[in-house]
């Protein structure tokens, strides 16, 4: 949490049961370009330059990395895209998409993620089939927390 309040998002109750949100701009084309037909995880953060994010962003880089050439995992965050560029050097992450939604926070607004008051991204994963359906969605309620790795990376798996 980031206040003493909890902060609303976009979608806090929405069940994703078919193609995933559209919406505009680099993230987009990037997301399309890297993964055509493939799985998809897609991880939002609110920041790579927190602890938690850090360590989550680093969990599925390593579990990418076993994860084989059907499976790819995206990071979203409001990050400039350099300073995501200087984290993902400096923090080894070679296997991890990083995606900057800074700019217009399209993505963020599409998949329900936005959180206004504090212009970030909640904590959330979304799998998403070869054929763009959203097959799984965890809404991390807790910022601080981390997400269940174990059952994102089974719904993807189950998804190939």
């Amino acid at each position: 949490m980031f206040s003493s309040a909890p902060l609303p998002w976009l979608r806090t109750t929405t069940v994703y049961t078919s193609s995933s949100p559209t919406f505009t701009g680099s993230t987009r084309s990037t997301i399309s370009s890297t993964s055509a037909g493939k799985v998809k995880i897609i991880s939002t953060v609110p920041s790579l330059d927190t602890p938690v994010c850090d360590t989550e962003t680093r969990r599925f880089n390593t579990e990418a990395g076993k994860l084989g050439n059907d499976i790819v995992v995206l990071t979203v965050s409001v990050d400039l895209p350099m300073a995501m560029k200087r984290w993902c050097g400096a923090a080894g992450v070679d296997k991890v998409h990083c995606l900057s939604d800074y700019l217009t926070h399209d993505f963020g607004t599409a998949w329900g993620v936005r959180i206004h008051e504090i212009g970030l991204l909640a904590r959330a994963i979304f799998v998403v089939d070869k054929n763009d359906k959203v097959t799984y969605v965890q809404l991390v309620k807790e910022v601080a927390d981390e997400p269940d790795y174990t059952a994102a990376l089974a719904a993807a798996k189950a998804a190939v």
